[in-house]
């Protein structure tokens, strides 16, 4: 794993949870910034009553003031080891995802919040998985541990194994991966994370973006292995470009239903560019 950088992120919603952090928080208490007010009846905490608030109300109701409690988030990265993660092209696509996920752990952790991972293809890969944690040293060595796997297996399906683990309380998910996936198991993946305030990071070789007009290539088969030459030609590219567009078009609209606009990184990413995005409203 190289040198890990630092991600900026921003969960959407309000998160319940038992730390206090840097993030809004579905919890309300007497300190915090200011919420709202509401009847003393309801939240009777007498240090917080608001005197104008209770003379201005025609009816002689008490109010109180209640404040935003800031709140820890579990961080959650889900890693793709299916056989085209393996894809070698201008990059090499696993250790662009093992950075990736490497600095996210370093952010999380750095940021207060707690770090989890769960890497999966046709299942989930118990030796690479960590339950959310405080602890640095823990999450970097889990993100070790993944990069020492190899990318294989013929589906994905074990992500819908990592939905279930992941439970019922709402997470900020990472989703990486290259989403080479069947149309129904994607409808599948969004449809079992919709608890969660999920960002799919979608990564991408510029070699299969837009490959030469002209050329002999060899295609492989990450699953089966099975190899093939194809002759380039300016028609061929701009069939084979309106197909990678169209799946882009094809995976933003499948999330978009159930979590965030996908975010595609296209070789290496850049930590100012990915943390823009992770931190838009």
């Amino acid at each position: 794993m190289n040198t890990v950088v630092d991600i900026l992120y921003r969960p959407r919603g309000r998160f319940a949870a038992n730390h206090v952090g840097a993030h809004t928080s579905s919890e309300v208490g007497g300190f915090g910034v200011f919420r709202d007010q509401a009847p003393f009846m309801r939240y009777p905490d007498a240090r917080r009553i608001d005197l104008r608030a209770t003379l201005r109300d025609p009816f002689g109701v008490t109010y109180v003031r209640r404040f935003e409690q800031r709140a820890a988030v579990d961080v959650y990265a889900l890693v793709d080891l299916s056989a085209s993660m393996g894809f070698a092209g201008a990059v090499n696509r696993f250790q662009v995802a093992i950075d990736l996920c490497g600095a996210l752990a370093y952010s999380a952790t750095r940021n207060g919040d707690r770090f989890g991972a769960f890497a999966f293809k046709e299942t989930l890969i118990g030796r690479a998985t960590l339950p959310a944690t405080r602890s640095r040293r823990a999450a970097l060595a889990a993100v070790e541990r993944i990069g020492l796997e190899t990318p294989s297996g013929s589906s994905a399906k074990g992500v819908l194994d990592a939905a279930a683990a992941l439970g019922a309380t709402r997470k900020l998910v990472l989703l990486i991966s290259d989403f080479r996936w069947p149309a129904q198991l994607i409808e599948q993946a969004f449809e079992a994370l919709s608890l969660h305030d999920v960002a799919p990071l979608v990564l991408i070789d510029s070699l299969e973006a837009a490959p030469p007009k002209w050329g002999v290539l060899e295609l492989c088969d990450s699953e089966s292995g099975r190899r093939q030459l194809l002759l380039m030609r300016p028609a061929l590219q701009r069939r084979w470009v309106e197909a990678e567009q169209i799946r882009r078009r094809s995976l933003a609209r499948a999330s978009s239903r159930r979590s965030r606009a996908p975010i595609f990184i296209q070789d290496s990413f850049d930590a100012n560019d990915l943390s823009m995005r992770l931190t838009a409203a």
